[in-house]
């Protein structure tokens, strides 16, 4: 530690004492995914029925939240989520977590101006100091930074197994920004790196690749689709690929390294594989660890649509959950069932757009079960409490097993009948119908 070994031992706690500097009312705000601060948050649930109506922010994290499991009756401890991980999702069911929503590329300046929530107490995971007296926020950059900048007490959990992700800007922070360190070990949090492939993703996918050109620069996320891609691409003699997302995956890295994925041709950030938060499996943390082939930056920066737009031919894939007849785009809930959140998408969908030779997809099945039944993910309008994440002013790029249809540009009519082209067979007579008696279309146009 060097120079700074007096200043780090002046400032180390124990979890215990260093939470005790949460009062009653506070907003505290943890760190992200898999950079969730466990041990804090352990420390924190101890102080049940001590501490009333403290306010606790997440984002994404990784196991159930302990103060939410002591204090159900939420006298102590209210907890929220800027985007619901299954963990979230499982306490929203019961009414233990509460969604803020919002583009993930503007939480950071609305942080900053603020519209959101103050974080008074910041509490976030981080990897040891180095000889020159900075933390790194391993792999959720996203924005860790704002939140200690605009926090009255910072809050350190040192885990030596965070990787040291190379950014960019806002990656790290010193040691004289800190008020508190706390030192836990604990494994990251992993999630699978091989994923179920159903018929309709092995075909959507397929479509997709058709759509690649060299010199493309990539977004995907998480889930079965983008791996499927990422395996299709390693089969192709794609060349010169470039990666600006909001998530690293696991699936960029065979890309990466047989030399497909290379970002040379990239207008900003060259041979840079750009990102503001990694989660997956252990290879993936620790081919980032260190790694200056990888970029980390603030989620202002990485999901901004005009610096998006800087690199030519972006090509941006995402999931949904259910489009409507007027090509309203749902990717967060089921009905009043909060699912996810608006996370990245709209922002990446509008910079796909902006991007001179860049194409915006958005995919789902045609078709999901339902209980027993399988229903239509192409509905006539949607359900109470639907939650429109992408409207139709920029619907793009639509893609089911049956095909891609093109919502940009086009009217109503039409758009409902580039739907209804990709829709499972066995519902576009009923879709037609709807369409019908919606009004949708008119005596001069095509549909029925």
């Amino acid at each position: 530690m060097g120079v700074y070994s007096d200043l780090y031992a002046s400032k180390l706690r124990t979890a215990d004492e260093a939470v005790k500097a949460v009062q009653s009312k506070q907003w505290v705000w943890y760190s992200h995914f898999a950079m969730g601060p466990r041990a804090l948050d352990e420390a924190l649930a101890r102080r049940a029925g001590e501490l009333t109506g403290v306010n606790v922010k997440g984002v994404c994290l990784m196991y159930e939240p302990e103060l939410v499991k002591v204090d159900p009756e939420q006298k102590s401890f209210l907890y929220h989520s800027g985007h619901m991980s299954g963990h979230e999702r499982h306490l929203g069911d019961q009414e233990l977590a509460y969604y803020i929503p919002g583009n993930y590329g503007q939480c950071p300046g609305n942080t900053r101006s603020g519209n959101m929530y103050p974080p008074q107490i910041a509490m976030i995971m981080t990897t040891p100091m180095n000889e020159h007296g900075y933390f790194n926020f391993g792999t959720s950059c996203s924005y860790a930074k704002t939140i200690c900048d605009m926090a009255d007490v910072v809050i350190l959990e040192v885990n030596p197994n965070a990787p040291w992700c190379l950014g960019g800007e806002q990656e790290c922070i010193h040691i004289s920004e800190v008020d508190y360190i706390v030192e836990h070990e604990s494994p990251m949090a992993v999630i699978p790196s091989e994923f179920t492939v159903t018929e309709a993703e092995k075909k959507i996918a397929a479509l997709l690749i058709e759509e690649l050109e060299d010199e493309a620069c990539l977004q995907f996320g998480i889930g079965a689709l983008p791996s499927m891609i990422g395996k299709m691409i390693a089969d192709t003699d794609l060349k010169n690929l470039g990666i600006h997302s909001e998530m690293m995956a696991d699936c960029f890295i065979d890309l990466a390294e047989a030399g497909i994925v290379n970002g040379k041709m990239k207008s900003i950030d060259q041979r840079k594989i750009t990102y503001t938060f990694a989660l997956g499996s252990q290879r993936l943390y620790d081919y980032i660890d260190n790694n200056p082939r990888c970029a980390t930056y603030p989620v202002d920066i990485t999901n901004d649509p005009d610096i998006i737009a800087r690199n030519d031919k972006v090509i941006s894939i995402n999931n949904a959950v259910e489009i409507d007849l007027y090509s309203q785009i749902n990717s967060e809930s089921s009905g009043f069932r909060n699912i996810s959140g608006t996370g990245g998408q709209l922002d990446f969908t509008i910079g796909a757009m902006k991007s001179k030779g860049g194409k915006p997809f958005i995919c789902l099945s045609s078709t999901k079960k339902q209980g027993d039944k399988t229903v239509s993910r192409i509905v006539p309008y949607f359900r109470p409490g639907s939650i429109i994440t992408v409207p139709r002013t920029y619907a793009p790029y639509i893609v089911t097993e049956y095909g891609i249809a093109n919502m940009m540009g086009k009217s109503t009519y039409r758009r409902a009948e580039l739907l209804i082209d990709i829709a499972h067979p066995d519902f576009r007579d009923d879709l037609i119908k709807a369409a019908k008696e919606q009004r949708i279309w008119t005596r001069t146009n095509k549909i029925g």
